[in-house]
């Protein structure tokens, strides 16, 4: 079944720096996912985390993660980080800023990076930067959240049953 917004063709990704270790959060990721995809086409891609760190500093992990952030992102690509530095929204706001964004003719990237932040690189690369929460969350947990909150968005631009004010 095709999603309910046609955004000629834009798409909405999710990348992530390592895999999801708890198969309860992983469940919880996937059911979300799985829901967005009844109003956009969504997807969630996941960069390998890096091995043998131990011997980096952290500019140099981040130095690395960012590499494949931007080799992952393509240029003709809106990228927006998930970064405590970010805008802050409530729920109506971050619908009403989705929908301006989706319906803007670029596909979307929402990036949530490594342990040690973005390089510097990335940062420059970036439209924006976008924050859930004052709160610090494990860049694991922070994936439930953003995907349920991207849902949160897409049922309020539907008018649906699903958010409450």
């Amino acid at each position: 079944m095709p999603p309910i917004f046609d955004l000629n063709g834009m798409k909405l990704n999710l990348l992530v720096v390592g895999k999801t270790t708890s198969s309860e959060l992983d469940t919880l990721i996937a059911d979300y996912c799985g829901r967005l995809r009844h109003y956009v086409t969504f997807e969630m891609i996941v960069v390998p985390e890096l091995k043998n760190t131990k011997s980096l500093s952290e500019a140099q992990q981040k130095q690395r993660e960012g590499e494949q952030i931007l080799q992952a992102v393509p240029a003709s690509a809106d990228m927006i980080l998930l970064d405590e530095h970010g805008a802050e929204y409530r729920s109506i706001e971050l619908a009403q800023w989705m929908q301006k964004k989706l319906t803007a003719g670029r596909d979307l990237w929402l990036v949530i990076g490594g342990p040690y932040g973005f390089s510097e690189e990335v940062y420059q690369r970036a439209k924006g930067k976008l924050s859930i929460s004052r709160l610090t969350f494990s860049h694991q947990m922070i994936r439930l959240l953003v995907v349920e909150q991207l849902y949160r968005a897409f049922t309020i631009l539907r008018g649906e049953n699903y958010h409450h004010e």
